[in-house]
């Protein structure tokens, strides 16, 4: 398979997957999410249960007209979010797609420990891909959205879910990047000594074969060959990462904001861990962006 280099490769290998999958769309009452909802079902890329919590023209015509759509009526938002969750437990979806509802309302249904979709001992973290004009090929990071300050196991779980999306988009070869602002190893900064700790592991194979991961770098050391060698590092992930991995959450959901501002960046977001994939994009989000972060999920979804 070849490596997925952009968006518009990543739509081309969505409308590949098989068995389609079916998304459970929790709140669909925004324009965006009815466009994806919409594209999705046009081009025949998955199907979809669509769970509202208020009255839908759109939803009432969509599932009495065609075979790929269910409509569920519910009393409210929270009630949406807890049927999606049911919805996937049951086996009836392998996707759960935030609509016009709070990520917080949802969440707090998937995180329910008696019905939820976290299995016990599990890692939820949230993995980006951006397309960026500046660089040659997708570049994944995390985590911008989840977890605050990730100790070492929550490391190793981010970067095990990263590497599994990463090898479905056909990169075999991961290059990883641990990002800090200088490139010493120093107990000041906890991270650092974390890091120091996966570049072991991932030298014993505990990522898998073929798994390179390089740092504390920084960010621009990682993506830019020029940076490396003027800074004199000999590493096969600088000025080539596939994925940079980020100390906490501020400073990745700054990476985020800052490449969307003034990068021109394009870019995908997925909740990891739980039983199925969560597309939790941002309010801000575009139609084409929520679209690429559902294709994300579905190529994702074991």
């Amino acid at each position: 398979m070849k490596s997925i280099k952009n968006f518009a490769e990543l739509l081309n290998l969505f409308s590949t997957v098989r068995p389609r999958r079916r998304v459970a769309v929790v709140c669909p009452h925004d324009n965006h999410t009815m466009q994806v909802v919409d594209r999705c079902l046009q081009m025949h890329l998955a199907s979809f249960i669509l769970v509202c919590s208020e009255p839908s023209a759109w939803a009432s015509r969509l599932a009495s007209s065609s075979d790929e759509v269910e409509m569920i009526m519910t009393d409210n938002i929270d009630d949406a979010a807890r049927t999606a969750v049911t919805e996937v437990r049951q086996g009836n979806a392998q996707v759960v797609m935030k609509g016009a509802i709070n990520t917080d309302n949802l969440l707090r249904a998937v995180l329910d420990k008696q019905t939820g979709l976290l299995p016990e001992g599990k890692v939820l973290t949230h993995v980006t891909a951006a397309s960026m004009p500046s660089y040659h090929k997708l570049l994944l990071f995390s985590d911008a959205a989840v977890i605050p300050t990730p100790d070492l196991n929550q490391f190793e779980a981010m970067i095990k879910y990263d590497v599994d999306i990463l090898h479905r988009l056909g990169i075999t070869n991961p290059r990883i990047a641990l990002i800090h602002f200088t490139e010493k190893i120093n107990p000041r900064y906890p991270h650092t000594v974390a890091y120091q700790q996966l570049i072991e592991k991932a030298g014993q194979g505990y990522f898998g074969e073929n798994v390179t991961i390089s740092g504390p770098m920084d960010v621009k050391t990682a993506c830019d060959t020029n940076s490396a060698k003027i800074k004199h590092i000999e590493s096969s992930v600088a000025g080539h990462a596939d994925l940079l991995i980020f100390p906490d959450l501020t400073a990745a959901n700054t990476f985020y904001k800052s490449i969307s501002m003034f990068g021109g960046a394009t870019m995908a977001g997925i909740v990891c861990g739980a039983e199925a994939p969560i597309v939790i994009p941002s309010r801000a989000d575009s139609a084409q962006s929520k679209l690429y972060s559902l294709a994300l999920a579905c190529i994702a979804q074991p």
